[in-house]
């Protein structure tokens, strides 16, 4: 089978597009999607010479979920082993810092301590960094949330003792919580690669080469200075 047939099945590269990561993907008023993933998606299309359709998706766990229901052919999602059970991932092309908020009088001073039993952490179905947590916590435990703004919600209500997210996120949103603090730690790097459904064979061995000359080339760093997202940092040649 050759590279299109597996990359462009329909004659277009059907982009899976999460919404819900913004240092990724910025949608404005009128609809038109924006960011460092558009620009590599739409390399991706210039090198293939086929045409580009984005399929959009309010939140990561969406876009995973969809990769055995041939609604995208190559997505841009955080590389996560459960993932792997049905989605094959290119080289790691950026890396995020994820870490908590707690409250401001709360005893939890480190990261180490916030998997404590009793522990409530706050995080989003499916994002890259609660499928890390679910498989890493040992005391803590999640409550899950549709996406972010649920888990900010919940947070301020003080349903849960530990705000988990993508520290640029959390950064950013500070002004919406309550008596919070960001704990300087982080508890996982997020890395985040081209994903397409398993069994593309052909096309998973162009994505790694196409991912190492867009690094070599610094290709990636160039498009987050473009787009001036801070706290997404491109993986180093």
């Amino acid at each position: 089978m050759n590279l299109l047939n597996e990359l462009a099945p329909y004659g277009i590269l059907r982009a899976g597009m999460n919404l819900g990561n913004t240092l990724f993907t910025r949608q404005d008023n009128s609809g038109q999607l924006h960011g460092v993933s558009v620009d590599l998606m739409s390399e991706l299309a210039k090198r293939l010479s086929v045409p580009l359709e984005f399929v959009t998706f309010a939140q990561p766990g969406q876009v995973a979920d969809a990769s055995t229901k041939d609604a995208w052919d190559v997505a841009i999602l955080a590389i996560e082993k459960t993932r792997a059970q049905t989605i094959s991932f290119s080289p790691a092309m950026t890396e995020i810092e994820a870490g908590y908020v707690v409250h401001q009088n709360s005893a939890l001073l480190l990261t180490e301590h916030v998997d404590a039993k009793g522990v409530k952490i706050a995080a989003p179905e499916k994002a890259g960094y609660e499928l890390f947590l679910t498989g890493s916590l040992k005391n803590a435990s999640i409550v899950r949330t549709p996406n972010f703004a649920s888990s900010l919600e919940i947070f301020n209500e003080k349903k849960v003792d530990a705000l988990a997210g993508l520290k640029p996120n959390l950064i950013e949103s500070m002004h919406m919580l309550q008596d919070a603090r960001l704990l300087d730690e982080k508890f996982m790097t997020v890395n985040h690669g081209f994903a397409m459904p398993l069994g593309r064979d052909v096309a998973n061995a162009y994505l790694q080469n196409f991912v190492k000359e867009l690094i070599s080339s610094g290709f990636i760093s160039r498009s987050i200075e473009t787009h001036q997202i801070k706290g997404l940092t491109a993986i180093k040649a």
